[in-house]
């Protein structure tokens, strides 16, 4: 038996048990939404890697969802689930449209982006700055549950700018929990909008995970997933072991994928083998020779794969490859095969190292 059934959402209560309609899962772990960075090549990529973890997409503004190309926003691979598509808004109407479009392209999760601090989204109005705005942030999350029968939650800072963290925190969930919504992931992070750039803004403002854990501790009924500089599994052990009821990992997870292989059997409990570098790739190869078959550039892909043998023997010249003979014209697997190549000739080089008699 899975020793960490999982987490349910309902409209009206939270229990844990057999998935029935109008419910889905929350995984303990999941990796974070990320611009330029989670595409559906990247979460493929992932999927492969762990069988359990929650994928989001970038996030996609409403705007976009309703009035633009939706194949090429939206699509993706269904090996892909559990995948979560994060929205960018501030118009209920229009957010609630998008949240359906969403779901009928069968997202199993729909989240509302109150963290991102860039200028492009503060002029659009959505965003770290809706930390400000707690009402309409709830009157923007009642629309999009209405709407759909997934999960809609809320991925949040701890405040912006003078804000008090703990009255931003509790102000904005409480409000958006009384409207219905019961999961939140919280980048336990302030966000200053002016002074710090979104880089800057995902290191410098100090982390306040025990504020996280409280709100947790205090809104015991509500699904709280921290997130904000989480650099390990061994990490998200530990803050699971806070009590929240998921992490999610940023950047880690993108640099360092190979330690995502260790997830399905460190955080879920399963009975299973790690997903190692090598087979990881052997489990893309798939997807990359379908891809590559439909005109997709072979950098589109590989550039996700840098850090696959991140800390390894021939981990430079893996990137080398991908990134130098990646991007020319007609680049296909055999780069892929010439980059791996080269990993296991560093790595038979430190073994022969290793057994060579000290001189």
């Amino acid at each position: 038996m899975d020793p960490f059934p999982f987490v349910q959402f309902s409209k009206g209560a939270i229990g844990v048990g057999n998935i029935e309609q109008n419910q889905i899962t929350m995984t303990r772990f999941s990796v974070a939404p990320m611009m330029d960075w989670t595409d559906r090549h990247c979460r493929s990529l992932h999927r492969v890697l762990s069988s359990r973890a929650l994928l989001y997409t970038e996030m996609v503004t409403s705007g976009a969802v309703v009035h633009g190309d939706r194949e090429k926003l939206l699509g993706y691979d269904p090996v892909q689930h559990p995948v979560a598509l994060q929205l960018g808004g501030s118009d209920p109407a229009e957010l609630a449209q998008a949240a359906r479009i969403a779901e009928d392209y069968g997202y199993d999760e729909v989240n509302l982006n109150v963290g991102c601090p860039s200028d492009r989204v503060q002029s659009g109005r959505f965003g770290a700055c809706l930390m400000r705005e707690p009402d309409l942030v709830a009157e923007c999350m009642a629309a999009i549950k209405d709407a759909v029968t997934v999960p809609a939650t809320v991925k949040c800072r701890i405040g912006v700018d003078d804000q008090d963290p703990e009255a931003a925190l509790f102000t904005l969930v409480d409000a958006c929990a009384a409207a219905g919504i019961e999961g939140f992931v919280v980048h336990a992070r302030k966000a200053w909008l002016k002074g710090l750039s979104p880089k800057e803004n995902r290191d410098i403002p100090p982390l306040d995970y025990e504020l996280v854990y409280r709100l947790k501790r205090e809104r015991p009924n509500l699904i709280i997933a921290i997130n904000g500089g989480v650099p390990s599994v061994d990490a998200a052990l530990e803050h699971l072991a806070h009590g929240v009821d998921g992490v999610m990992l940023g950047r880690a997870a993108y640099h360092e994928a190979g330690l995502l292989g260790e997830v399905d059997r460190r955080v879920f409990g399963m009975d299973v083998a790690d997903i190692d570098s090598f087979t990881a790739v052997e489990a893309y190869r798939p997807y990359l020779a379908e891809q590559l078959a439909a005109g997709v550039h072979l950098a589109a892909m590989s550039r996700h794969m840098l850090g696959l043998f991140h800390g390894l023997p021939g981990a430079r010249a893996w990137r080398r490859i991908l990134t130098v003979e990646g991007v020319k014209a007609g680049a296909g697997l055999e780069v892929v095969d010439r980059a791996l190549d080269a990993v296991r000739a560093a790595l038979a080089a430190r073994e022969e190292r290793a057994e060579a008699p000290a001189a």
